[in-house]
């Protein structure tokens, strides 16, 4: 969601005020910085960097620095007074009013601060989104209202709110006719989506699914991040009809214990969890799964921790994203007590990611001799011999250098494992939608 965001400030600029992307602060006219909130750390590298920043603008005063994202939405009056020298302070939902931020700025020369929530009126102001190469994120809806206790998106991106599906439908379509040939939908709770059709009626996730499933143009579509709460029947139905729908399935459970799950409410259990990934896989046997895993929230116990590996084991997840507990101000956990030292939380993240790891490589060794269909991005820097695509699972393959191919399916037989994220084949066959 935020490189979504990122590409759509450059966007706004662009076409408001004629600015392009620079890689080097130094010569830029204007500093943005998009920023997440969702861990301490994250949050602590915003004012690193504005250190870093401000020797620029005290060379330069000219210069205008914005911080966006949700540590804006969440910090707008610390920033001011830790980071005077910022000129603009916007949250992910009034990004749309940069250009109008920026020209006052210049006019008045005062500080501008708008980290409001006015609902799903950014993507009204945005303009056609540019395209670069044959990926493109398309955020469908915006904040959520699951409300889990350790989570800060529901006051830093607001409650949910769903696009309409007209608007969802019209800019997939532009970029599919600019040569995108895979999509992936965003939201904070992304099949949580109740867009309404143009009659006022609702359009379920699964629905949208199927109304992209037969745009010209895309071969493939995927989406992150999802809730089990509403992965739905009809939603793992749509496996079984729509073969443009990738093999992988981002589905966070944070923990394997019912315990830590109602403490985060979650508000389902892990057996809940683990019935919805057994029909999944009934409906596409060949899926991969991967989620979040939060280790050490607050009295985790060696049970609890044990359950949670336990739920690796049984759904045999391919990767994960995995962070030791994170306290952030605001939200209901963080006034929860904590009893576990920092070495058991270390020690516990080190075991989980390690059978993660373990799974992935052995996923990644099943692929040799198989045959994967893959969209092929770019050729390789390293060796122009070879061009790099992606395979539904989300390997990296290799093949022999075709620039024909370049934003073209192919089926490739895999004869080589190159490292645990990538492998190599040859071409067999076009693979077209």
């Amino acid at each position: 969601m935020n490189e979504y965001d990122s590409s759509r400030m450059a966007d706004l600029l662009g076409e408001s005020h004629g600015m392009v992307r620079t890689n080097n602060p130094e010569e830029a006219d204007v500093l943005l910085m998009n920023t997440c909130s969702i861990r301490e750390k994250a949050q602590e590298k915003v004012f690193s960097e504005l250190g870093r920043w401000r020797k620029i603008k005290e060379k330069r005063p000219e210069v205008v620095i914005g911080v966006g994202g949700c540590v804006a939405s969440q910090e707008g009056d610390t920033i001011r007074k830790r980071a005077s020298y910022v000129d603009m302070v916007f949250g992910p939902q009034t990004l749309h009013r940069l250009p109008k931020m920026l020209d006052e700025k210049q006019h008045n020369k005062i500080s501008i601060v708008d980290i409001s929530f006015p609902d799903i009126e950014k993507f009204d102001f945005l303009p056609e989104p540019k395209v670069e190469g044959y990926k493109a994120y398309v955020s469908i809806m915006e904040g959520c209202s699951k409300y889990c206790s350790f989570c800060v998106v529901p006051y830093t991106r607001g409650e949910e709110v769903s696009r309409p599906f007209d608007d969802v439908i019209a800019e997939i379509v532009h970029l599919a006719s600019q040569g995108i040939r895979e999509v992936t939908l965003l939201g904070q709770n992304v099949n949580g989506y109740r867009g309404s059709y143009h009659d006022g009626e609702v359009c379920t996730f699964a629905e949208l699914l199927k109304h992209i499933h037969d745009i010209d143009g895309i071969g493939r579509i995927r989406y992150t991040t999802s809730h089990p709460l509403e992965f739905n029947d009809d939603l793992i139905e749509a496996y079984t009809q729509l073969p443009k729908l990738v093999s992988h399935v981002h589905l966070p459970i944070q923990s394997g214990s019912d315990v830590v799950l109602a403490a985060m409410k979650r508000n389902h259990n892990a057996e809940d969890y683990v019935q919805r990934i057994r029909k999944l896989k009934t409906a596409r046997p060949d899926i991969h799964i991967s989620s979040d895993f939060i280790i050490g929230f607050p009295n985790e116990s060696d049970e609890d921790f044990i359950a949670t590996m336990n739920v690796i084991a049984d759904v045999d997840y391919d990767h994960s994203y995995s962070f030791i507990y994170s306290k952030r101000p605001g939200t209901p956990a963080s006034e929860l007590p904590d009893s576990i030292d920092e070495a058991t939380k270390k020690q516990r993240l080190k075991l989980l990611q390690t059978r993660i790891k373990q799974n992935t490589e052995r996923k990644t060794r099943a692929m040799q001799g198989t045959t994967q269909r893959v969209l092929f991005e770019k050729l390789s820097d390293k060796d122009p011999q070879y061009m790099i695509g992606t395979a539904e699972n989300t390997r990296l393959v290799l093949a022999p250098a075709n620039a024909a191919l370049l934003g073209h399916f192919a089926d490739v037989v895999i004869d080589d494992i190159v490292s645990i994220n990538t492998v190599r084949g040859q071409k067999i066959a076009w693979s077209e939608i």
